[in-house]
């Protein structure tokens, strides 16, 4: 006989995936929150289909958004009304950040993809003096807090994909057809490592498998 737990983990499978849901977009009005209303540039650093840098723009003058996926940004920029401020380019985060400083810049599920302190160390280089950064970033479990929060975010996660499709089996965002790989830090690493780069820098643990970082350069 297949374990109790086993079983209700495969059928939480199967329903997440006839519920999908973006659990970065989930994310994207409170990165917003953080903001002022009106600010001059902005920079989405790994922009996706460019849902993110979108947002941004109702509040920005000019934003960039950079990813290193062609076919990605390829899909972004079809995705954006050529009225909208944004443009979006393929470019490595560490290397072809466009020119600034930026007043915001954004980083969603993509700095575990990059050398996390040197990452920080760059988008500090190109932030605006009074400008703010904002990461939305995975962690890898390993305190027992993890974990209590893995559990309590699976049984949420299939209720929040069931109440944002309305009960209907959905397609999978556009957002997410991008492959992500695993976080190898730890939570308490990662803040080492931001307080260290970033002195100041508030920090959460998040649902849904997430963490905060806000940065205000003075």
């Amino acid at each position: 006989m297949t374990p109790l737990p086993h079983r209700l983990l495969r059928a939480l499978e199967r329903f997440n995936a006839a519920h999908p849901w973006d659990h970065n977009a989930h994310y994207h009005r409170w990165i917003l929150r953080q903001l002022p209303d009106r600010f001059d540039r902005a920079l989405d650093i790994g922009s996706g289909s460019g849902d993110l840098a979108r947002l941004l723009a109702t509040r920005a003058n000019e934003v960039r958004g950079i990813d290193s996926d062609p076919v990605i940004v390829s899909q972004a920029q079809r995705l954006t009304s050529p009225a909208t401020p944004v443009t979006f380019t393929v470019a490595d985060a560490l290397t072809e950040i466009p020119a600034g400083p930026h007043h915001v810049i954004t980083c969603v599920a993509t700095i575990h993809h990059l050398p996390f302190t040197k990452a920080l160390t760059v988008f500090r280089r190109h932030l605006a003096p009074g400008g703010t950064l904002v990461i939305v970033g995975l962690s890898r479990a390993q305190t027992a807090g993890d974990y209590v929060l893995g559990i309590l975010a699976s049984p949420l996660n299939a209720a929040t994909g069931w109440l944002k499709n309305r009960g209907r089996r959905a397609p999978r965002p556009v957002s997410m057809t991008a492959l992500t790989r695993p976080a190898e830090m730890s939570f308490s690493d990662i803040v080492s490592a931001a307080h260290d780069a970033l002195p100041g820098a508030r920090l959460r643990r998040r649902l849904f498998w997430r963490y905060t970082l806000v940065w205000h350069r003075r």
